[in-house]
């Protein structure tokens, strides 16, 4: 993949996933939804997803570049997809126990580390459970999995090309393209 192939990807990558944050805003500051700690656990995992591949597009890495700021950027979609994919599965089990009211995340992050608060985050909310928004019958925690899944595809996929394409690479000094072998 030549340089400005790799750039133009990420750079895609890239305006995906700062719409998707800049809809995510609008549904927050424009329409008034509330974002729940998940929510929240997503947004970062967009935010970071999204800072990784303008990095990566201002850049423009080479071979071994390209396969760390896809790994980058495959961890940080498969954490939301992570997130996102629990948000599913509480909003889809209305009876599991979860609890009523939760400290903000604020005053979690002060008296707790780190861990205790993600954990207290994936066992969700009362707000994560409630459904109060839908495009096409698909609630917003299922967009995000849709968008994560998309992502998670795409850099496994790049990440198993830019392998592919070092393990063809000639170990001796010989031309890789056979056509230009012989001139």
């Amino acid at each position: 993949m030549s340089l400005a192939c790799s750039r133009s990807l990420f750079f895609m990558v890239f305006v995906a996933g700062a719409l998707a944050l800049g809809v995510s805003y609008y549904l927050e500051y424009a329409v008034g939804l509330q974002p729940c700690g998940m929510c929240e656990l997503q947004r970062m995992c967009l935010a970071l997803f999204t800072g990784v591949c303008l990095m990566a597009s201002v850049h423009g890495p080479g071979r071994f570049g390209s396969f760390l700021y896809w790994l980058l950027g495959l961890l940080c979609s498969l954490a939301g997809t992570v997130t996102a994919w629990r948000q599913v599965l509480l909003q889809g089990d209305p009876l599991q126990q979860v609890s009523t009211c939760s400290p903000h995340m604020a005053d979690l992050f002060a008296s707790n580390p780190w861990a205790y608060v993600v954990q207290q985050m994936f066992n969700g909310t009362a707000d994560c459970t409630r459904i109060s928004w839908t495009l096409f019958d698909l609630s917003l925690p299922e967009w995000s999995l849709l968008f994560f899944v998309a992502m998670t595809t795409l850099g496994v996929q790049q990440l198993l090309r830019v392998v592919w394409i070092a393990c063809r690479r000639p170990l001796s000094g010989e031309s890789s393209h056979p056509a230009l072998a012989g001139d």
